[in-house]
């Protein structure tokens, strides 16, 4: 069973679903869904349409080097398999599916310590100008904690 990839969005096009496309110099485009074939029509940019894979790259929210990638390429050239062979290439298989995971799980882990450094700023920011609400909070607080250190000091 193959696997296309969309045109427009880079996901995956499972056989017998989807548009395909042919062009008059004989190009094939293939489509996950109408959604995808309609923008492709209306001649809409992947990399400015916010929900595609080309977007999330060029914007810096996935991936784009990584030699996990290299075995995703389709080849055009058909091999030769014995079983052992097949074996050991299913394995790694495996393998590079994890580091890939475990890579992608690195990378949105960096994205998102920026992001919090930013929410930090801002809570801070948003702090500094309602402190005035935060204050009798914390004086009410601080006459809750004397009045229970004076009954402790009363019953001893």
């Amino acid at each position: 069973m193959r696997l296309e990839k969309c045109w427009f969005c880079s996901s995956n096009c499972y056989p017998g679903h989807g548009i395909m496309f042919v062009r008059n110099d004989g190009q094939c485009f293939r489509f996950c869904r109408s959604k995808c074939h309609k923008n492709f029509k209306m001649k809409k940019n992947p990399r400015k349409t916010r929900w595609t894979k080309a977007f999330r790259k060029v914007a810096g929210k996935e991936m784009v080097l990584d030699s996990t990638f290299e075995f995703e390429k389709r080849r055009h050239r058909p091999e030769k398999y014995d079983r052992e062979k097949m074996a050991v290439a299913l394995r790694a298989m495996k393998k590079v599916a994890e580091v890939k995971d475990k890579r992608e799980r690195a990378f949105i882990k960096k994205r998102m310590k920026v992001k919090k450094v930013h929410e930090k700023v801002a809570d801070m920011k948003e702090l500094k100008q309602n402190i005035d609400i935060i204050k009798p909070a914390a004086v009410r607080l601080r006459q809750k904690v004397t009045s229970k250190e004076a009954d402790k000091m009363t019953d001893e």
